[in-house]
């Protein structure tokens, strides 16, 4: 029996003091001994939403994978500061092994402004067309069974630590376009995984996601991740990272930091 995020989002109950709520991440979300970090930090934001009434739209996330997190949760939020454009929360995912993930997310409300600029190209990459192959995830990584991809790693455009991957999230329907979108962003293998060009044990450290737009929207739930690990050396690997809408628009800039075990 597979669990749609959304079941998961649905499931989760306020505490009666109103500190926090408690939910569960099923095994078929793991990533190893571990969630998912996408769904960790989807967690952390739909419980950060609830928090607070009228927010404006979600401008950043920070997140860190403090420890591992599976069974049982507690989300507590709390205000940091809400002035009159901004509103910070931060969000922990607390398991039977203490703090998992904390993230602190800043809402803010568009502004008037003299600068209008975008340098955001798309890869050359098309979406998925009804005669592509596309894939389930690995069937020994539970969580990519969720999605569906289709992936291009190679090409004389293509880095030597650079990965392409066109993203869909299986069950969506009814998903805040902020929480999916979270959910699906983190959805790309550490990019220097290709230059040694087999799995070995990771461990996501820290993630920064700014969204670059009001509300995220996409065509038949196609979202375009792109991952180009800069820098990777002594077992550590820092990433830059994009998601891309159906339409070639930029709707995420990101950075990640990862520990890589091989």
């Amino acid at each position: 029996m597979t669990t749609s995020l959304k079941q998961i989002l649905d499931a989760m109950t306020r505490q009666p003091d109103g500190a926090g709520w408690t939910g569960h991440i099923p095994d078929d979300w793991l990533q190893g001994r571990t969630s998912y970090g996408g769904l960790s930090a989807a967690i952390a934001l739909h419980a950060a939403m609830q928090s607070e009434p009228d927010l404006p739209p979600l401008r950043s996330a920070q997140v860190s994978f403090v420890g591992p997190l599976a069974g049982p949760v507690t989300v507590k939020t709390e205000r940091l500061r809400r002035g009159k454009n901004a509103a910070f929360i931060q969000a922990d995912v607390v398991g039977e092994n203490g703090l998992g993930t904390r993230a602190t997310f800043v809402f803010m409300r568009a502004i008037d402004s003299e600068i209008d600029r975008e340098d955001t190209p798309a890869p050359d990459f098309p979406k998925p067309g009804p005669d592509d192959k596309t894939f389930l995830g690995n069937p020994h990584v539970a969580f990519t069974q969720r999605f569906e991809f289709l992936d291009r790693r190679e090409g004389p455009n293509l880095k030597p630590a650079e990965w392409l991957r066109w993203t869909r999230l299986n069950d969506r329907d009814g998903l805040d376009p902020m929480v999916e979108l979270v959910a699906v962003a983190d959805c790309l293998p550490p990019a220097a995984l290709r230059i040694l060009g087999r799995n070995v044990p990771m461990s996501s450290l820290t993630w920064i996601l700014n969204v670059l737009g009001p509300e995220p929207a996409t065509t038949d739930g196609w979202w375009l991740l792109r991952s180009d690990a800069d820098y990777a050396r002594a077992g550590s690997s820092s990433q830059v990272m994009g998601v891309w809408n159906a339409d070639g628009v930029k709707v995420a800039e990101q950075m990640q930091s990862v520990a890589i075990f091989g």
